[in-house]
């Protein structure tokens, strides 16, 4: 199933992408779950499902603003230098890491799929990351790495868009950079699991006015998926909707000789093949 939240007159709703359009979950069965997330923590995928079963669209996608999937988690994990090769991009003669990188996005950050990225006033370096991006269901602490995979609800995709320049602020951390409103989107649906195995593999790419910039496989993962909800469970409660995005392949604009910034009008898309694409243009802040 693939499950998405979108804007109709204004008000927040969400339905599931169907062949032809989109199903509006919110008039079916919102009086029982408000919004993805809440769908997400009741476990009701099958109620869902029976809403959807039989029913002709309601809506042209195209014709929908969409918003990221969940629109309140909890948390919004993201973890850094994942790929192979990534570490050695940074030129730092560093061993490899023996634990993940991690920062938090707050989600005034992101935006869904379809709509204007920001790219701010204060910088020139916007920058583009493309990941996979995986979706908690059912919560926990102290995961065992072997249960992991039941922890998934789906999955989704991810521009980690980076203001480069103000990564470098803080003497420890990358926080501002990585939190510009509307720099970064997520979307443009969730693909539940039981259609779309976590295991994988799964491949990512990322395109720049059709340019293909960034290509990997989750085959080359340092730290998959069974890991990191592993790792993460340890030290923090994972909660229904729950969004963990999985690091960037090599290939970011930062690391092109001139580095190669977005600018305005610039159309970047990130996919996968059992996800869909996620499609966003650059405009100027206002």
């Amino acid at each position: 199933m693939r499950l998405l939240s979108y804007l109709l007159d204004g008000e927040p709703r969400y339905g599931a992408a169907v062949e032809g359009g989109v199903v509006d979950l919110t008039k079916r069965i919102g009086r029982d779950y408000s919004d993805v997330k809440a769908l997400i923590a009741a476990n009701a995928l099958a109620d869902a499902k029976e809403a959807v079963a039989g029913q002709k669209p309601d809506y042209a996608l195209d014709k929908l603003v969409l918003l990221p999937p969940v629109l309140a988690p909890e948390k919004l994990w993201c973890i850094g230098v994942n790929y192979a090769e990534r570490n050695a991009e940074y030129k730092d003669n560093s061993d490899l890491p023996k634990y993940p990188s991690l920062f938090v996005r707050s989600m005034s950050s992101m935006t869904g799929s379809g709509q204007p990225l920001e790219k701010p006033k204060v910088s020139e370096q916007l920058d583009y990351e493309g990941e996979l991006v995986i979706v908690i269901g059912q919560g926990g602490r102290h995961i065992p790495r072997e249960k992991a995979w039941a922890h998934i609800f789906g999955m989704t995709l991810c521009n980690e868009g980076t203001i480069r320049d103000w990564l470098r602020h803080g003497k420890f951390n990358v926080t501002q950079g990585k939190n510009f409103d509307r720099s970064g989107s997520i979307g443009p649906w969730i693909v539940t699991a039981d259609e779309l195995d976590p295991r994988g593999p799964h491949d990512i790419i990322t395109r720049v006015n059709g340019e293909v910039r960034q290509q990997d496989t989750t085959e080359r993962l340092m730290f998959p998926f069974d890991f990191i909800i592993s790792y993460l469970s340890t030290f923090a409660t994972l909660k229904p909707g729950d969004m963990i995005v999985t690091g960037t392949p090599t290939g970011a604009g930062a690391r092109f000789d001139p580095p190669r910034w977005l600018k305005v009008g610039d159309v970047v898309e990130v996919e996968s093949s059992r996800i869909g694409v996620l499609r966003n243009t650059v405009a100027a802040e206002q």
